[in-house]
């Protein structure tokens, strides 16, 4: 009987899903014999593991499930919203059917942006969002729509724009509709019983690990998510994303680096990555578009990048 959707390799993401909740229990149980540096390592080493895993781990998962088993699936959906503080579904219904329905998209007619989390959103002139707004403040409205997902959970809080928001990209047949929203309940206890019983082990290191490491992890993807788009241009679907071919970045997080291509194919394994560019080769070739020299998390330091995004300012506006 076949086990994996796609490719037996997406083992190791599943490895390191288990691998990181274990972590978070082990240094629970470990913080309060922790010396200083200890306690200063647990936070950067958690804050760099739920990082990886929203980037890389849980971002390939929602794109393509790794298994055959809807069941099995829906267990790694519960353990990896465990894992990065929230609902593994409901992070596919934003990323998938919005951003990669609108692609980081600029301004329109209505003076904002379809895309919930494009980089433009709160920019002004044509301009993307300051990096600190964009990485910062957006981190802190992550967590307060964490807070209001707890209200929601135990009865406390009624459903606001962002909950039917959530809900309006839920598939529009039943039985699959119902099947999402259940699943997004379903992770949310699981994350907020594991944030209990983390608590109820050490709160301490709830409140001095957990949390600075949690915002730090949501900072740290808004600026991969930034720079996997400053400077590209919005109207052009060949070069609205930012690329990046290091081969040993690509190895270590399953080709993230090949973002234009993932924009080109979102559907596509991340095996088939180098395929997807091979294949649109003539296509990204024709116009200007951004090869990143940097990983995105590093983009603040490609100084000479490209600003094509410009190009709307003067009116010469393009759809490849």
């Amino acid at each position: 009987m076949r086990v994996w959707r796609v490719s037996p390799w997406d083992g190791l993401l599943l490895a390191y899903s288990l691998v990181h909740f274990a972590a978070l229990f082990w240094c629970a149980a470990t913080w309060e014999q922790a010396g200083l540096v200890g306690r200063v390592a647990q936070v950067a080493v958690l804050a760099g593991m739920t990082a990886y895993n929203i980037i890389v781990v849980s971002h390939l998962f929602t794109h393509v499930p790794w298994f055959v088993s809807a069941r099995l699936n829906a267990a790694v959906s519960a353990l990896n919203s465990a894992n990065i503080g929230q609902s593994v579904q409901a992070y596919e219904l934003m990323h998938v059917r919005n951003h990669h329905r609108y692609n980081n998209d600029a301004p329109g007619d209505t003076g904002t942006t379809r895309d919930l989390s494009s980089t433009y959103r709160d920019g002004e002139n044509g301009e993307h969002a300051p990096l600190l707004r964009y990485a910062v403040g957006g981190a802190l409205q992550s967590l307060r729509d964490r807070g209001r997902e707890l209200l929601l959970l135990v009865g406390l809080g009624k459903a606001d724009t962002g909950e039917r928001v959530l809900i309006s990209l839920a598939w529009r047949r039943e039985p699959r509709r119902s099947r999402e929203l259940r699943q997004i309940r379903i992770d949310r206890v699981v994350r907020w019983l594991s944030l209990a019983a983390l608590t109820a082990i050490c709160w301490q290191w709830t409140l001095f690990c957990y949390l600075p490491a949690y915002f730090l992890a949501l900072a740290m993807v808004n600026v991969q998510n930034y720079y996997r788009h400053y400077g590209a241009d919005p109207d052009n679907r060949a070069a609205d994303s930012v690329s990046y071919y290091g081969r040993l970045y690509n190895r270590l997080a399953f080709n993230d680096g090949y973002h234009q291509e993932h924009h080109l194919n979102p559907g596509a394994h991340w095996s088939q990555l180098p395929a997807v560019r091979r294949r649109h080769q003539a296509r990204l070739d024709a116009q200007p578009r951004i090869i990143s020299p940097l990983p995105a998390m590093l983009g603040f330091l490609h100084a000479r990048r490209p600003l094509l995004h410009h190009a709307r300012t003067r009116g010469d506006v393009r759809d490849n």
